[in-house]
């Protein structure tokens, strides 16, 4: 398969290295019984803290470890390949610190990003809502003045980490007749009073890296807003491309995981008394496995090229969360059925890599979703 370490500097190299160690030691013992248990991934993000990830997406200025894009791909699929629910966790936060990097002030983000970086905060990103999902034009939680502050009501869901934050990044609708305009974001420290975490979705895959409801109904103050007011959704949106950026790393991180897999059971499995990697039909799964999976990382890094760049990189984060999603269930797929009646069963772990995977073609906006913008993006 492709090496992309050529992209990287040689001190990226060696923290991808040295990630790669830890999540094969540290993080991937625990996917299986994470999934069976459902419990939150509390001890493998405490235990991603003393490697840098967390504040992988920030700059050195505000306590991140400032690598490339590139890097940051590499760091995120390397997680991933290890266990999803604890990457869905870690790239949650990402949308929470990104937010703040891209509209808050200095003295919130003093305030936050390097102890978020550190791994001592963990973050939330406050945008789906029950009748606002795709479009958040729809969006429904209002902030309405109040003294010197904000009186913030309404409900959200899907909220990765929501349950367990020590903050939240909240959107919420400032001016109801300006339309996306009139949205603003807001920090929601845990503990605020009204801020009240529902019940955790009980969901087909990422077990471990929970999604809560959230009912809202808080006062805080105006400097937990996130920059001005009505800037919230343009936030937000480059908050996604930057999160489809990521999605599609965890997808080939999964996906190379699971054509790993079918690889060597392909070679070691014994049917009619040669492998069944001799087998004509299994060795063109196979290569149909590894050239999606090239694609994947072609426009994955591609989409993290132009994103280390500084240039817009909204329709190359689209393609590549686009076709990653989809194309890492292909793979997850056929993986299974190269595995035969085994693949099915939960001794191994390409039943969780299908169940963990399917969602990837769902949020940070749908597969639907990104062919509208990518279309309309061509279309301009």
């Amino acid at each position: 398969m492709p090496d992309y370490s050529h992209l990287l500097e040689e001190s990226e190299r060696g923290f991808i290295d040295m990630l790669t160690r830890f999540a094969s030691e540290e993080i991937a013992p625990f996917a299986a019984e994470t999934d069976e248990t459902g419990e939150f991934v509390h001890k493998q993000i405490a235990a991603l803290a003393a490697t840098g990830i967390m504040g992988a997406n920030l700059p050195e200025a505000w306590g991140g470890a400032d690598i490339s894009a590139h890097a940051l791909f590499e760091g995120v699929a390397t997680i991933a390949g290890a266990c999803a629910s604890t990457v869905s966790a870690l790239t949650a936060h990402y949308l929470a610190t990104d937010s703040l990097l891209i509209g808050g002030d200095d003295a919130l983000r003093a305030r936050l990003l390097p102890a978020a970086a550190e791994g001592r905060l963990l973050g939330a990103f406050g945008l789906t809502e029950p009748n606002a999902g795709s479009d958040p034009g729809d969006m429904r939680t209002k902030a309405e003045r109040e003294g010197e502050g904000w009186r913030i009501r309404g409900r959200k869901c899907f909220i990765s980490n929501g349950g367990v934050a020590d903050f939240i990044v909240v959107y919420a609708v400032t001016d109801p007749a300006a339309g996306a305009r009139g949205i603003s974001a807001f920090v929601l420290e845990k503990g605020t009073a009204g801020l009240v975490p529902g019940r955790v979705e009980q969901t087909m895959g990422l077990r471990g890296g929970h999604v809560w409801e959230l009912d809202i109904d808080c006062y805080v103050p105006d400097s937990n807003r996130v920059g001005p007011e009505g800037s919230g959704f343009r936030t937000a949106m480059k908050v996604l491309d930057n999160g489809r950026v990521e999605v599609a790393a965890m997808c080939v991180g999964i996906a190379r995981a699971a054509l790993s897999a079918a690889r060597d059971w392909s070679r070691s499995r014994i049917i009619g008394g040669e492998a069944l990697a001799m087998r004509q039909g299994i060795r063109w799964m196979l290569a149909d496995m590894e050239t999606d999976l090239a694609a994947a990382e072609l426009l994955g890094h591609e989409a993290a090229r132009q994103r280390h760049a500084g240039q817009r990189f909204t329709a190359a984060a689209s393609r590549a969360k686009l076709f990653a999603s989809e194309a890492a269930g292909r793979i997850a797929d056929s993986a299974i059925q190269i595995h035969g009646g085994y693949g099915y069963t939960r001794d191994f772990p390409l039943e969780r890599h299908a169940r963990d995977l399917r969602i990837m073609r769902i949020y940070e906006g749908s597969s639907e979703i990104q062919r509208n913008i990518i279309s309309g993006i061509l279309l301009a």
